[in-house]
Parts: C-alpha cells; sequence; structure tokens
C-alpha cells in the first residue's frame, strides 16, 4: 500500500486507514523506530506488563528469597523485637 507523507505543524506523517490499524491490533499508543532503513510501528509495550505472573511462578519454583543474607543496623540493635 503506498501512502503519501501529510504536513503536521513542522513535522510529517502518514495516515494509516481503520483496517491497517485494526489488523495490527494498534491503539492510541503505539512505538516507533528506524529499524534497517524502514520504519516500524508496532503497539505500545505497557511497563511492568506481565510481572505478577512471573512473581506467581519464581514463588512456585522457591525463587522469590533474598540474595543477600539480611544485615543488622544500628535501628536493629536499638529495638528488641519481640
Amino acid at each position: 500500500m503506498k501512502a503519501r507523507l501529510v504536513r503536521i505543524g513542522n513535522s510529517r506523517g502518514v495516515r494509516l486507514p481503520k483496517p491497517l490499524i485494526e489488523e495490527a491490533g494498534l491503539s492510541d499508543e503505539v512505538e516507533v523506530r528506524v529499524r534497517d532503513g524502514a520504519v516500524v510501528i508496532t503497539g505500545a509495550s505497557r511497563p511492568r506488563s506481565g510481572w505478577a505472573e512471573a512473581a506467581r511462578q519464581m514463588r512456585a519454583r522457591g525463587d522469590d528469597r533474598l540474595l543477600d543474607e539480611p544485615t543488622a543496623t544500628r535501628f536493629d540493635k536499638a529495638w528488641r523485637w519481640k
């Protein structure tokens, strides 16, 4: 499909037809990057997407423990824990 670059203020843009947007599964926010001389538009990834499931899997495997042993601080010595 051919398209024309249109002026948008000081920038240029491409209008994408609705069927193309739907087929690609794009929403209001996208990521745009250049790869090997081509402009690639993908759906924007959501930060921390999948973290909850990854944490559940770590817990099931027993991989959710601290990497270092806890270290006592002055605060810990000032208190008596009951």
